[in-house]
């Protein structure tokens, strides 16, 4: 396979032009140094170079490692989601699976290992697919950024922070009525989004007031996003799966105990998406004291998709013995030295396949929250209580299953996906005719309730400047439902349509972008309205509904934390240290089917364990400009709720199952890093900052055939590994303002070498989440109201989990994306954004050379208003 061409020619190239830029960066200090003295008392900076320096200005005063990002930055990126802005932070990456960021990856760990709150305190999220795990990670497609007052990345740990992230914790602040200047402020935008794949163009509208009255004593924001997408992904599939079968080729010859994928595909996924987020603030200041702050947020997402795949099969044909009839197999060896089938002809029975699944999906997030601080002569008093709920899923999830009769012939290799139907025309909707229908309605639900306290003491005339402590209760649970259907021949009002009675021509032309010369990109397909007014009538009048009791699973979780953090100042040392004690109770319940005849029953799993979590930050002021920070502690987080159930669910695309084990050991860490910080101009810094992880463990799973509800299955379980990884890495950044041009940029780089340790019979895995290499480059420029923007983002290849013998991995990514704006008046601005400007590809593929899928998005173009009173 081809070695990404970033890597190989244009990373260099920009490695040297950052070093470049950094050692003429002195100069450029020294030459703008005396022009900005003169004139800052006459110039206001503001626009993008003012919030750079205000991140920076809280980035120096912070105690520990921390990035940050405010709201007009946020603003000023060509970004509709928060985590598309959290990319342009130093050793965050995001996964653009769907076309924008939904869950990010921080310093080479998985995204389930990195927290997001809001306001310091959880959002429960969920997720609406049914493959979707309920994991820890934040869904950011939940929350805009047009809601978002700034944005903090921890990456060393603090007594007061919560635990549960190894990587980092991200804390966003929402706006508070108080932070106005004005005693009312109005504000909105308006846009258009072009979305070049779909070729379909949706509105975006969002808008703020926010009032105080003249005593400053009582405020009040209200905040709305309103957001129409329609969105459209075309993928090239191979459907691995770890069940093994006996292959038996046209001379009877077999090959036993031999990986074979389910099939695979050429698919269209469609989504119309309408996400609606509110945000409401009440502020309350009685007196000079007494800050109490009630913060309403609720983000409803509704996601009505359809996708299309056009399939062939070979575990999917497997007799009730797991035997696979196939013609001259071709078969390559993965890395546990099991044989894997690439290739081959299979049919004609039910050579191909086909399957449109239109769904209606949502996502749905709340937040009541009540903030309140009270300043003494030298000590704080602060106070949260709250509760967040969330819930996601199907409320329907039907789909048609068409078969055909052809022998089909089919290739696959590293991004390559190639079959031939040698006996049909894809594009002939007669050939196909429907054989079975289901429904899938998934509910995943989260709630959190918690309350926290906390008192602040300032000391003086000693070397520690201040105590804190405090404790901190949360009550969660998670539960997990489905719901099947099914429906087919001898259900009332059935009929066996073929595909030209729901057809009204072919599809378009797919994966352009990735298709090589064998793989199919169009066909005939299902027409959205003859769905709607054929086949779901049909499918009202017989489906049959059934509790999946197997599915069922809920998850409490009680944590109960004590801490206490000491800051301190010593000539020119400054900095905390502190203790966090974490008491974690859960109790996992979920439907047991002991017998193997289906016949479910519930049972629970109860644990505890303890948790001592020490920290230390300190900073050595080495001058006025230059900072030495340095920092160690041990972190920890909790695995899946998934993972952490004792439910056994079936896949959504094969014939497996996935289960979860209630007795995984959470995650520990032991950590280190120290840093350089240079702040050798206005808005301008140059740093370097050396981390260390050392985890205790890591998860892999092992498969095995088990009884499922009375169906063998192949089952797919998580362990803890009884060695752990080590992550080592370098963070480099330079961000400045070139004088008074109007340019300036931000580049970093951030290099991460991580290594898993080995499980007994399975190779070597690599550190799920990791990228070697990550790279952001943004240069702007912004004079006499003219603001323009160039960012690239780049991720070098990163690992998923075990799959049919070796390890996904996604192929190197770069994504190019820009931003124009012109303030037409000082309160009226017309801006534009390009995203994804290339129509880069995500691609991943097994480390033996299986491909998984590859998937295209498209760019996207918006254009709009804001202006602000």
């Amino acid at each position: 396979m081809a070695k990404p061409q970033f890597k190989q020619k244009l990373l260099p190239h920009l490695i040297g032009l950052t070093l470049g830029g950094l050692a003429v960066a002195p100069a450029w200090a020294q030459q703008a140094a005396a022009p900005e003295k003169q004139q800052l008392d006459t110039v206001e900076i503001t626009g993008v170079r003012a919030t750079l320096k205000k991140n920076l200005s809280e980035k120096r005063e912070a105690q520990n490692i921390v990035d940050s990002i405010s709201a007009e930055d946020v603003g000023k990126f060509p970004d509709k989601n928060v985590a598309d802005s959290l990319q342009r932070v130093p050793g965050i990456s995001v996964d653009r699976s769907w076309g924008e960021g939904r869950d990010i990856f921080v310093r080479g760990t998985d995204k389930n290992l990195n927290m997001t709150q809001l306001n310091g305190q959880a959002v429960a999220s969920a997720y609406w697919w049914k493959n979707d795990s309920q994991s820890r990670g934040f869904n950011y497609d939940i929350l805009p950024s047009e809601i978002v007052g700034s944005l903090d990345v921890h990456k060393s740990q603090s007594a007061d922070l919560d635990e549960g992230s190894i990587g980092g914790l991200v804390i966003v602040k929402t706006r508070r009525p108080m932070d106005f200047k004005a005693p009312l402020t109005l504000q909105g935008s308006l846009e258009e989004t072009y979305s070049k794949l779909p070729k379909k163009t949706d509105p975006q509208v969002a808008g703020l007031v926010n009032w105080k009255n003249e005593d400053k004593t009582f405020g009040v924001l209200l905040a709305v996003s309103r957001q129409q997408r329609t969105m459209r992904r075309d993928g090239l599939e191979d459907f691995t799966d770890a069940t093994k079968y006996t292959i038996v080729d046209q001379n009877n010859v077999s090959t036993p105990n031999a990986y074979a994928s389910w099939g695979g595909g050429s698919a269209i996924f469609r989504q119309d998406r309408e996400r609606t987020t509110t945000n409401l603030a009440l502020q309350l200041r009685p007196n000079a004291r007494t800050d109490l702050v009630l913060n309403a947020m609720n983000s409803d997402m509704s996601m009505n998709n359809s996708n299309q795949n056009y399939l062939w099969q070979a575990g999917g044909l497997a007799d009730a013995n797991g035997v696979i009839h196939v013609t001259s197999p071709r078969f390559i060896t993965t890395s546990n030295g099991t044989q894997a089938l690439v290739g081959g002809t299979v049919g004609p029975t039910n050579g191909v396949s086909f399957e449109p699944i239109f769904r209606q999906s949502y996502i749905k997030s709340r937040v009541l929250d009540l903030d309140g601080s009270y300043e003494g002569d030298n000590w704080r008093l602060h106070g949260q209580v709250g509760t967040t709920s969330g819930s996601g899923g199907s409320k329907h999830d039907r789909n048609f299953w068409f078969t055909g009769t052809t022998r089909t012939t089919f290739n696959i290799a590293p991004d390559t996906y190639e079959v031939s139907y040698l006996d049909i025309n894809p594009l002939d909707p007669k050939a196909l005719t429907l054989q079975s229908s289901r429904d899938w309605i998934r509910k995943m639900e989260t709630k959190e309730n918690y309350a926290q306290g906390d008192v602040t003491i300032d000391i003086s005339n000693s070397p520690i400047t201040a105590f804190k402590f405090g404790l901190k209760l949360r009550d969660t649970t998670v539960q997990n439902h489905r719901t099947i259907g099914t429906d087919g021949p001898g259900n009332p009002g059935w009929q066996s349509f073929t595909l030209a009675d729901l057809s009204t021509g072919p599809s378009p032309r797919l994966s352009q972008a990735a298709a090589t010369a064998g793989s199919l990109t169009q066909y005939a397909w299902v027409d959205d309205g003859l769905a709607a007014s054929k086949g779901f009538p049909m499918y009202d009048k017989g489906m049959v509904y059934a509790e999946a009791k197997g599915e069922f699973y809920k998850i409490n979780e009680k944590i109960t934390a004590l801490y206490g953090k000491a800051d301190f100042a010593v000539g020119k040392w400054h900095g905390d240290f502190g203790l966090r004690l974490v008491r974690t109770q859960q109790i996992s319940e979920a439907n047991q089917d002991l017998s193997g005849t289906g016949n479910y029953a519930l049972g629970s799993q109860s644990r505890s364990y303890t948790d001592a979590l020490p920290s230390v930050n300190a900073v050595y002021d080495l001058s006025k400009e230059v900072l030495v920070r340095a920092a160690v502690g041990r972190a920890m987080a909790r695995n899946t709720y998934s993972d952490l159930s004792a439910a056994t669910e079936v896949s959504g695309t094969t014939n497996a199952a996935t289960a979860g084990n209630p007795l995984l050991k959470p995650y520990h860490a032991n950590q280190a890093e120290i840093g350089v910080e240079w702040y050798f101009a206005d808005a301008s810094l140059l740093s370097a900052t050396l981390f260390t992880k050392r985890l205790d463990t890591f998860i892999y799973t092992s498969t095995a055939s088990e009884n499922v509800g009375g169906v063998t299955r192949s089952v797919t379980r998580p362990h803890n590994a009884d060695n752990g990884a080590k992550i080592n890495g370098l963070e480099l950044q330079w961000q400045q303002a070139f004088g008074n041009s109007g340019f300036g940029s931000l580049v970093n780089y951030t290099l991460t070498d991580a290594k898993a340790g080995s499980v007994a019979g399975a190779p070597r895995l690599n550190v799920v989440g990791n990228s070697r290499h990550q790279f952001n480059a943004s240069g702007y420029y912004e004079q006499g109201g003219l603001s323009l923007r160039l960012s690239y983002n780049y991720r070098s290849k990163s690992y998923g989990g075990l799959d049919e013998g070796g390890q996904d991995v996604t192929s190197a990514y770069g994504q190019w994306d820009a931003t124009a704006a012109w303030d037409i008046t000082p309160k009226v601005t017309l801006y534009a954004s390009g995203v994804n400007l290339t129509n880069s590809l995500i691609k991943t593929n097994t480390t033996d050379g299986l491909p998984v899928g590859v998937y295209e998005n498209g760019p996207r173009y918006t254009v709009g208003v804001r202006a602000k009173f």
